[in-house]
């Protein structure tokens, strides 16, 4: 009997689940190796995913809309003529539909091989919403779901959270226990002191009369959501320093059409930012860093993110990868493709994964300043504002005089739980030293 299974890919660091958009293969098609399958979705790119092997489609264990988790079969297929007369064998199907709990780990074998608490099935995202907001397994099996089967999804938790306080308690058992633990506090280990959690209101909504409603669109709504979370996740900071970047604006109006003769490509401010910044992080180090509990993990490699604005008014924040080993020919090269695709809708996942740094232009917008959201799971987010002409001192051997030079502002936010006010502020100073010392002599 030669069935296998076909595995739902990693796509990206932080992507633990995708969304089945459409399947492009229905039961029954023959399927060659590498040929797409089924279209989804995640929280950061549209994808595609092929066939592994090739065979006869014999069964989708999923439907359009379900939330699939990375690692997670989701059809079968058989190379042998007779087993595509049969839809999936019952282990396969038994494996397919049993409510796993909530650590529950399911090889590709479809072998369990380890239980929790909870006879329910979480996923990843659901459970870590879970855990920063202090929802136990007990609570968390009283949230209706609406996903397959009942399922929690993580639009169902989060309105679940606002109306936390007002929803009614599993068992009086449980509903106790807070109580007896807030009246000894000395019974509760130091190691694992209680979260403070604060419900929100969720505020009146009216309408009135000529008021247009307009659903979020699906990429709307992950970056709402990972901007909830993010501010959930990271005590936020922001330190702010002006930069005189009259040399580096004089240059770039120099050299941009003997570039654009040269390269095939238009020079923009983007990868001389890019490039102060990558300095930068190799002056210091512990601002390319992420949060794993109470670990830091400090990154080996500079990847940066550059937030850009699509068609439709969302972002996407496609990588840089290795920054620093680029010159400034090749950021720009790089700069001006990912750009370019992230409006077409051409980008990978790994295109748009595994950074460490986020960079955004809010002075393409007319700003003179921003304080962006951490991307997470990075730990700072720098935003460089509008280039403006202002009066301004100068220090000549002859004594101060004032001129007109070209100013702007740099914003760094950054999570204050592992970046303090003299690093982020350290790093925001040296970013706009290495834009103020340009060589306005220097070739590209």
């Amino acid at each position: 009997m030669a069935q296998f299974e076909l595995i739902m890919p990693k796509m990206g660091e932080s992507v633990a689940e995708a969304t089945i958009i459409k399947w492009t293969k229905n039961e029954g098609d023959t399927i060659a190796a590498d040929e797409t399958v089924l279209e989804i979705a995640t929280d950061k790119v549209d994808s595609e995913v092929p066939a592994t092997k090739g065979g006869i489609l014999v069964k989708q264990l999923y439907k359009e809309g379900d939330v699939v988790q990375v690692g997670a079969a989701f059809a079968i297929l058989s190379t042998d003529a007779a087993d595509a007369a049969v839809s999936t064998t019952p282990a396969i199907e038994n494996v397919a539909q049993i409510p796993v709990a909530s650590n529950v780990n399911v090889a590709q074998t479809g072998t369990v091989t380890e239980l929790q608490t909870s006879d329910k099935f979480y996923s990843p995202l659901v459970k870590n919403i879970a855990k920063q907001e202090g929802i136990s397994f007990t609570e968390l099996d009283t949230i209706k779901g609406s996903g397959k089967e009942g399922r929690v999804t993580k639009e169902d938790i989060l309105a679940y959270i606002p109306n936390r306080g007002n929803a009614p308690q599993a068992a009086p058992v449980q509903a106790a226990a807070p109580v007896a633990v807030a009246s000894a506090p000395s019974e509760v280990p130091e190691s694992k002191p209680i979260p403070a959690t604060v419900t929100p209101t969720k505020p009146a909504i009216s309408l009135n009369a000529g008021d247009e409603i307009i659903e979020m669109d699906r990429m709307r709504k992950l970056i709402a959501d990972h901007m909830v979370m993010s501010k959930h996740t990271s005590p936020h900071v922001t330190s702010f320093v002006e930069a005189d970047v009259t040399n580096m604006v004089l240059w770039r109006d120099k050299v941009k059409k003997d570039f654009e003769k040269r390269e095939n490509e238009k020079i923009t401010y983007t990868p001389i930012f890019i490039e102060a910044v990558a300095k930068a992080i190799k002056d210091f180090p512990m601002i390319n860093v992420c949060v794993d509990g109470q670990n830091i993990i400090k990154r080996k490699n500079i990847n940066i993110g550059m937030a850009a604005a699509l068609p439709s008014g969302n972002l996407i924040v496609p990588v840089i990868k290795n920054a620093d080993m680029l010159n400034l020919v090749g950021l720009t090269k790089s700069v001006n493709d990912l750009a370019t695709r992230a409006r077409n809708s051409k980008l990978s996942v790994d295109e748009i994964s595994g950074g460490t740094f986020t960079l955004t232009n809010v002075g393409s917008f007319g700003n003179v300043m921003g304080t962006p959201i951490i991307n997470q799971p990075q730990v700072a987010i720098m935003a460089v504002g509008a280039i403006k002409k202002k009066p301004a001192v100068l220090e000549t051997a002859q004594g101060d005089v004032i001129a007109i030079r070209h100013m702007m502002y740099l914003s760094l936010s950054y999570d204050h739980r592992v970046v303090d006010g003299s690093l982020g502020g350290s790093f925001v100073r040296r970013v706009a030293d290495y834009l103020e010392q340009f060589d306005i002599n220097r070739t590209f």
